[in-house]
This record gives structure tokens, C-alpha cells and sequence, in this order.
């Protein structure tokens, strides 16, 4: 699988939402996608980071991005609906929405775990995500093949100490990602999880500084799995939790 090489034009006409696109893996997903034919809705907190991007899939070429400035942490159901029909507006359906925002939070004790912290955590990496693709279903039913791909992690499979309410949102992820995935099993829209592993992000420095960096894999090479995902090629993979650094 790692070798899946995509056609030029995999993702032609498709138009794909990603979340935390300013920077890190939504950034380097958002630019591939867009160099693969979709036109890209940029959805993060940071309109500078958002623009950023938006430049830089214009001058390579691509077609012109939409941008979405939410904060999921203080985002509503209403906030979600209202992004849905402008989308709605603008392109008339959805082909796939990569789910990739999110934060760590704190790495502690479970004994310290700050209840604001678990809440500010809960909201962005699971909250958020099934309000928002709730939201965008309608849309969703309009292709012929969408794909929702959510974002999860090693210790979203296998708890680890001291990773408190990131792992347990990250469980909830996978969970999220199998109901989804049961309940639209025999419609167009299929849903799946990847892990990226060990990879060169800002979140990775913060939970684990002292690393090599020159030893981690970057945003671009993991960029063959969400790509796959998200091309026609895997209308068939639904309900996976995938690898993007297989062991």
C-alpha cells in the first residue's frame, strides 16, 4: 500500500474540506489535495496561516481555495450549519472532509487532570468533529463517493500513562469513526481513521521535546495515505483505522 501512486487528476472535481489547514499535516494535505485537482475548503483558528496557505496553492497552480475561519474550541452546532450552507451555496455538495484538527493539551498524571483542560480537549478533538460532519452530511449525499476521514493516534488503540484526555479522545475518535462507518455502510459515503505515527508537528515537539527530529518522518511523506483516502481508489475501505508509517 505505502507504494499507491495516484493519478495526476485523483481528485479532479472534488471538493475537499480539511480542518487545521494552517499548518503541520492539515497544511501539507491541504497543498496535496489541491495539486491532485480539488479545489480545498481551509478550515483553522488562523486566518494569517489560512491565507498563507491559500497563496501558496494558488501560485503552484491549483484552483482557488475556499477559506473557513472557526475556532472549533468555542464553535456551536449552529456555527456548523451555517459553514454547511455556505458550502452549500458555493459548491452545492461535499466530496470528502479530512478531519485533522486537534490539540494535546497536557500530558500528566491522571490523578492532575485539570477538568478544563479534559473539556477544552473533549470539544475540539471529538465534539467538534461530529457536530461538524453531522452538519455536513446532507452535502455529503450528493456525491457519488465521499469520504470522511478522521484523525487518530497509537494511544487512541492502546491507552498509555500520562496521556490522559488526548488518549481518551483519540478512543473516542476511533469509536466516532466505527458508528459512522456501520450506519452508512451501504450508502456513497464511507468513513475511515488514520494514524500518522511519529511525525515533524508542532504537537509532537510539545509532547516530546527532547526528540531528534531529523528522525521523524514529515507531513509529506504520509501525504500517500490521505491521498488514497481520499481518491476514488478506496470507495471500497470503510471502517479502517489506518497506518500511515505501517510498523
Amino acid at each position: 500500500m505505502q507504494s499507491y501512486q495516484a493519478a495526476t487528476d485523483a481528485l479532479k472535481d472534488k471538493v475537499i474540506l480539511v480542518t487545521g489547514a494552517g499548518d503541520g499535516i492539515g497544511k501539507e494535505a491541504a497543498l496535496t489535495y489541491a495539486r491532485y485537482g480539488a479545489t480545498v475548503i481551509l478550515l483553522g483558528k488562523t486566518v494569517n496561516k489560512l491565507t498563507a496557505v491559500y497563496d501558496e496553492i494558488v501560485a503552484n497552480g491549483g484552483l482557488e481555495p475556499a477559506i473557513v475561519p472557526l475556532d472549533l474550541k468555542g464553535a456551536t452546532a449552529k456555527h456548523y450549519r451555517d459553514m454547511a450552507a455556505t458550502i452549500d451555496a458555493e459548491f452545492g455538495r461535499l466530496d470528502g472532509v479530512l478531519h485533522n484538527a486537534g490539540i494535546l493539551g497536557v500530558l500528566s498524571p491522571f490523578e492532575h487532570i485539570d477538568l478544563a483542560t479534559w473539556n477544552d480537549i473533549m470539544q475540539v478533538n471529538v465534539t467538534s468533529a461530529m457536530l461538524m460532519t453531522q452538519a455536513l452530511i446532507p452535502l455529503l449525499k450528493r456525491t457519488a463517493a465521499a469520504s470522511v476521514v478522521f484523525t487518530s493516534s497509537g494511544v487512541g488503540r492502546k491507552g498509555r500513562a500520562f496521556w490522559g484526555p488526548y488518549a481518551v479522545s483519540k478512543f473516542a475518535t476511533e469509536g466516532l469513526m466505527q458508528v459512522m462507518a456501520d450506519e452508512f455502510e451501504n450508502s456513497s459515503i464511507r468513513v475511515n481513521c488514520i494514524n500518522p505515527g511519529a511525525t515533524r508537528t508542532k504537537m509532537r515537539s510539545k509532547a516530546y521535546p527532547g526528540e531528534d527530529v531529523s528522525k521523524l518522518k514529515t507531513a509529506a511523506d504520509l501525504m500517500w495515505l490521505y491521498l488514497y483516502l481520499m481518491s476514488d481508489d478506496s470507495t471500497d475501505v470503510n471502517g479502517q483505522s489506518l497506518d500511515a508509517q505501517p510498523k
